[in-house]
């Protein structure tokens, strides 16, 4: 079993406006609205693969509500601890006619400390039965930046291989416990390193030096794939993973299915490279879709023959 966590989940809702302008009117000509937040994004996609999970988080009021709800429209098992506090409402943009896509996300409710110590307690009681914790998202008002740190600490004393995808300050705190797993994007990978990355070779050292900050591993995911510094063999190991670019009808949550697929392969057991590769191909095949974490499993096993490979070799000095 694999749990997700989000402590800061939201009800997202998507709009399709052709040519959108700000401050005309505009109607749609699609739209959704389901459960968002990354961790929720990743339950998702994992469910659809038919990994088993579990999504846990905080969530409160009658957009609580109607998250789970909609949750269980989904068959998605989930134990969401409740607030009295309201959970937010996201509102994302998409314009089909130049690809471009608009975000805007609410604060979400202010959280206690013992309103976390209460979902901790509910946390360590899901972890028995699980082997995986995905910690991902941002934290909700109230929560100090150390939160994932202390809650990556508690999930790793059960035995459990945990994994992180957050920003900022959070992010920062959350590598020093020695989580399994990092996986930013190249924006989150530059502010944990403290500097832009310029070519291959700058991107490959990123890695490697996340990784040196506590993490066992680090994943860093870019438009066409990935850079990645893995266990491999008793050692560690960089690889670069690439794909040729699908015109996409919306960018947004494909690295929550990205880390869906990585983990989801990892949970059955695959070598590191082929749990990269699946990860990749999830993350493209997301793009195809409105809606964070939906994928089409049989589409992702097309995608696969053509993603490549590599193994990057860095001085020895450096890796």
């Amino acid at each position: 079993m694999i749990l997700t966590v989000t402590l800061n989940p939201a009800l997202d809702r998507t709009l399709e406006v052709p040519s959108f302008t700000p401050g005309r009117r505009h109607r749609t000509v699609d739209q959704q609205t389901m459960p968002g937040g990354k961790g929720v994004n990743v339950a998702r996609a994992l469910k659809r693969l038919g990994i088993p999970v579990i999504a846990t988080g905080i969530i409160g009021g009658a957009t609580g509500t109607r998250i789970i709800e909609a949750l269980n429209d989904e068959s998605i098992l989930n134990a969401f601890f409740r607030i009295r506090d309201e959970s937010r409402t996201n509102m994302a943009l998409l314009d089909p006619t130049t690809g471009a896509h608009t975000e805007i996300n609410e604060r979400g409710p202010s959280v206690t400390e013992h309103e976390l110590a209460l979902f901790q307690e509910r946390l360590l009681y899901l972890a028995r039965g699980a082997s995986m914790c995905v910690f991902a998202g941002s934290l909700p008002r109230g929560l100090e930046p150390e939160t994932y740190a202390e809650l990556i600490r508690s999930v790793h004393k059960l035995g459990l291989t945990t994994i992180i995808d957050t920003d900022g300050e959070p992010l920062k705190l959350a590598v020093r416990a020695e989580p399994d797993v990092v996986s930013p994007n190249e924006l989150e990978a530059e502010d944990l390193a403290g500097h832009e990355f310029v070519g291959v070779d700058d991107r490959a050292r990123a890695v490697v030096e996340i990784v040196r900050q506590g993490p066992e591993e680090a994943i860093m995911t870019v438009p066409d794939g990935c850079y990645a510094y893995v266990r491999e063999h008793g050692g560690h190991a960089i690889y670069r993973l690439t794909i040729d670019p699908l015109e996409p009808r919306s960018s947004i949550g494909s690295g929550d299915a990205f880390l869906a697929g990585y983990v989801a392969s990892r949970y059955d057991g695959s070598e590191p490279v082929e749990c990269l590769r699946f990860g990749v191909a999830c993350g493209a095949e997301s793009t195809q879709h409105i809606g964070a974490g939906i994928i089409d499993p049989a589409q992702v096993e097309r995608l696969l023959a053509g993603i490549s490979a590599e193994l990057v070799t860095l001085p020895a000095e450096v890796s």
